[in-house]
């Protein structure tokens, strides 16, 4: 790897697919998270975004503090991900109301679970915020999983679930569930909606297993 770590160079298979499915294996990953449900576009999901910057800029600025994490390693902050299910499965994922989610930053090796406690008091007082009572830390592993790359408005997306889903059943893959990742590579208050660029994954299993 290069000496600073940037996700879009040492982990493109993972942040920066093609626009066409495939099928990867997805490592055991550290996560600062944090859930919660409703519409998206509302003040709570603005805010619990919010706290979960701040919290992992913090982390990436610890190299600033007297005493420096053991192991600490220049790096890029990773993108913002959402793991999306819905309250009541009986009404359509076009309800944005009954949505649940948990949000997501992935974190450097370094940080521990002590380390993150640190933190998150210093940000605490640094930065107030509701939703920093409700951070947890820890290693998400998806393993085999179907990723692509969707261009565009996020209300587009059941066309590219729609590919995917085709794609694994050709390819000898049943979908695991209708829960599903997001990976936000743009800024949607600075981004066109055609111009939105969002990494869709889920988990699946072979055929048959």
């Amino acid at each position: 790897m290069s000496a600073k770590v940037d996700y879009k160079k040492d982990y493109k298979h993972l942040y920066l697919p093609k626009t066409s499915p495939v099928i990867i294996d997805v490592p055991s990953i550290p996560f600062i998270m944090v859930s919660g449900s409703g519409d998206p576009n509302g003040e709570e999901f603005a805010r619990a975004t919010e706290a979960l910057y701040s919290l992992s800029y913090a982390v990436k600025m610890s190299y600033k503090k007297e005493v420096v994490p053991v192991g600490y390693y220049e790096y890029t902050v990773f993108p913002l991900e959402g793991v999306w299910d819905l309250i009541d499965k009986s009404k359509p994922a076009t309800d944005k109301s009954n949505l649940k989610y948990t949000i997501m930053i992935r974190q450097p090796d370094f940080l521990t679970e002590d380390l993150f406690n640190q933190f998150l008091e210093q940000t605490k007082k640094k930065k107030p915020n509701p939703y920093l009572d409700t951070m947890k830390f820890g290693e998400i592993e998806e393993g085999l999983c179907c990723q692509m790359m969707h261009l565009g408005s996020y209300d587009d997306e059941p066309e590219s679930f729609s590919r995917m889903e085709r794609f694994c059943h050709e390819q000898g893959y049943d979908r695991v569930s209708k829960v599903h990742r997001e990976i936000y590579l743009s800024d949607p208050r600075k981004t066109e909606p055609s111009k939105l660029k969002t990494v869709l994954r889920f988990s699946v299993k072979l055929a048959g297993d």
